[in-house]
């Protein structure tokens, strides 16, 4: 490694050491200046591709040179004297909210500007010297020897050697008691209670684990040895303990689909599970069965103290473990209403299309109050509001009527078929049994989407063309003229942003499906329905057993009309967005691409070149398979997410459909027996 930030370019340790010790010792007014660059002569430029980084030359370069190594005793001697790092073990790395959006906005704010300590804590030196969030990658492929035989070179001495304050293991055990004393605050505050409640009429476990640390902290003070072994019977009643505070929190967590989940419940969870982890580590700092133990856990604690410091404003890891549970209840919820979109008998898939042409009905009406509401003289919000209501009212009837609305399947469908891909794979480890289960699966989807989008499409442009006709034959009014070159021109995919707009929809789609899980989970968690069955004025006036109805109502249909009601929104305010901000986003839905497609060749008084038609028809088409793509897509991936199910299996999935496509082409469109 070359270091260019000096005058004179430093290519070797020799030059480094000679730039800031010379006889009189250290050289330089920044005391941490050498570290800085010591650490920089070695820190690779692409970590991740080293498998080893070796730190022979400065173990060579000291063994040659004992009065640098002397020099080099008395500069680190100097720098971490006195050094405080208790509340590093205690806080870093830790969630200290439970307010998710915060802690987001605190590390992303810490990224672009770094919190700074006090310059007497071990966490300054640790931020100007391994400032890197990689560092703890190409430190972690340091051999160990090396590090022992650096540990041993230089002279420190192992963290066993005094309990006093200030020491280094007194902050250790600092830090131990205040790790247990927040997380038994935190066990016992009414939400996280509310989430176990087989632990009612018992102890709990995380005051019994105070407990018996603070006995284990108080024996290794008052001890002549500042360490405890492995069969100390107190350390395995410590163990055993930590084994059941693991236990109640991942009740806690398995209890979510049962009484839903909060994220404020969620994170309190998580900082719980983070601070187990964390004394699980430092318990074993506090072990020592041989004499080597001594050195080794001292070299393992500075390691981990630097990846602690490093990976403390973790944005990515911090949004992935605080939304994995969140997401995991929100797709239980749509994989169960799922399940009501996929059909495998014959009379399911005629089912499924009778509920489309009703769906396509409504939606072609739909299409018709748009267009009449578009001539209104009001404002840009003004339009977004209507075509908002119209959307929203409609989509809500279209679900409560029991209809289909074609491309609302996928966000739901995507989870039945990851819930089945997770069950086939703890039947089956055979990687063609569980596979092939999903692409039978994935077939039955994909026919049902297939005669949903037949029923709609199909629907939609003759009643859409029925209603235009009839306005123009009782008031002598085309209403689509002004516009039907328009509305035939956002069809075609070559002419327009027709499938942009088309993935646009797709991903209010997947929204949707998200409203409505997210939904489920929260008024599950808030007893929603279980206070209005219990609700004493509705019982009073309404009866009990009506009361009951209502609430049966609220628990089976709400989701689903708030989910509904939100799609609409989302579709009918896009292109009011879009003009007030001058950018070109606009939404396409198939079905309704069909009733548009109606309305403008009525409005052209069907005088249209054969090439628009063509390219209208093709357009419908492709918005679909748009719509369904990319909703699908992202629903997949959080399904896939909140699983724990990796991406590579992704590749095994659609080889799988694949063949089993080849083998059975209409199975993907026709309701067939499987062999």
């Amino acid at each position: 490694m070359k270091l260019y930030r000096h005058k004179t370019p430093i290519y070797n340790l020799a030059d480094l050491f000679r730039l800031y010790f010379d006889q009189n010792g250290y050289q330089s007014n920044d005391r941490l200046l050498f570290l800085v660059d010591l650490v920089q002569f070695f820190r690779p430029n692409d970590p991740k591709k080293e498998n080893i980084v070796s730190l022979k030359s400065l173990l060579d370069y000291l063994e040659a040179n004992p009065a640098m190594t002397e020099q080099l005793k008395l500069y680190l001697a100097e720098v971490l004297l006195q050094r405080k790092f208790g509340r590093m073990l205690s806080d870093t790395g830790i969630l200290r909210d439970s307010d998710f959006t915060y802690e987001v906005k605190k590390r992303l704010f810490a990224k672009i500007l770094p919190f700074q300590p006090e310059k007497d804590t071990l966490e300054f030196v640790l931020n100007q010297v391994f400032f890197k969030s990689s560092d703890p990658i190409w430190i972690a492929r340091i051999p160990f020897e090396e590090l022992q035989k650096l540990f041993d070179i230089i002279g420190l001495e192992t963290i066993y050697e005094s309990v006093a304050e200030q020491s280094v293991l007194s902050e250790v055990m600092n830090a131990m008691g205040l790790i247990s004393q927040r997380m038994s605050g935190r066990a016992m505050e009414t939400d996280v209670i509310k989430m176990v409640p087989e632990y009612d009429d018992l102890e709990s476990p995380f005051v019994a684990f105070e407990n018996e640390l603070n006995f284990i902290l108080a024996k290794i003070r008052n001890g002549e040895n500042h360490f405890i072994a492995s069969e100390d019977l107190n350390y395995k009643q410590l163990m055993l303990l930590h084994k059941q505070c693991e236990d109640y929190v991942d009740k806690a967590f398995g209890n979510s689909s049962k009484f839903g989940i909060s994220l404020k419940v969620n994170q309190s969870l998580l900082r719980i599970r983070q601070q187990l982890h964390r004394m699980k580590v430092l318990i074993s700092t506090l072990v020592v069965n041989k004499p080597s133990d001594k050195k080794n856990n001292s070299i393992l604690l500075l390691l981990r103290l630097i990846k602690y410091n490093c990976q403390k404003n973790n944005v990515r890891q911090l949004i992935n473990e605080s939304t994995q549970l969140i997401s995991y209840e929100i797709t239980q919820h749509t994989a169960k209403t799922g399940e009501h979109y996929i059909t495998e008998s014959r009379s399911e898939y005629f089912a499924m299309l009778k509920a489309a042409v009703g769906g396509g009905f409504i939606v072609g009406i739909l299409c018709i109050i748009k267009l009449l509401f578009s001539k209104i003289e009001t404002s840009g919000f003004g339009h977004a509001f209507y075509y908002s209501l119209n959307y929203s009212l409609g989509f809500i009837a279209i679900y409560l009527m029991g209809y289909t609305l074609a491309t609302k399947q996928p966000a739901m469908t995507a989870a039945t078929l990851i819930k089945a891909l997770e069950s086939g794979m703890k039947k089956h480890h055979n990687s063609e049994n569980k596979h092939g289960s999903f692409a039978q699966l994935f077939a039955r989807l994909f026919r049902s989407q297939f005669i949903a989008f037949v029923g709609n499409v199909f629907m939609a442009f003759p009643v859409s063309m029925l209603g235009i006709w009839l306005i123009d034959y009782f008031f002598d009014y085309n209403i689509a003229f002004e516009k039907s070159s328009k509305l035939l021109f956002d069809l075609s995919p070559i002419h327009s942003a027709a499938l942009f707009h088309a993935a646009i929809a797709g991903v209010f789609l997947f929204l949707s499906g998200i409203i409505s899980g997210n939904v489920s989970n929260r008024n599950k968690h808030n007893q929603v329905y279980y206070r209005i069955k219990e609700h004493p004025v509705l019982k009073q006036n309404l009866g009990i057993v009506r009361t009951n109805a209502i609430a049966k109502w609220f628990e089976n249909h709400w989701p689903g009309v708030v989910s509904n009601g939100w799609f609409g929104v989302f579709l009918g305010s896009t292109a009011s967005l879009g003009i007030f901000l001058g950018l070109n986003i606009d939404i396409r839905h198939i079905t309704f691409a069909s009733g548009n497609f109606a309305l403008g060749l009525y409005g052209a008084d069907f005088f249209v070149d054969w090439s628009t038609i063509v390219w209208a028809i093709i357009g419908i088409g492709l918005i679909g398979f748009v719509n369904f793509a990319v909703s699908f897509s992202l629903s997949l991936g959080l399904a896939f997410r909140s699983r724990n199910i990796p991406l590579s299996e992704l590749r095994f999935l659609f080889s799988s459909t694949w063949v089993y496509f080849k083998s059975r082409p209409t199975a993907f469109f026709f309701p067939v027996k499987d062999k």
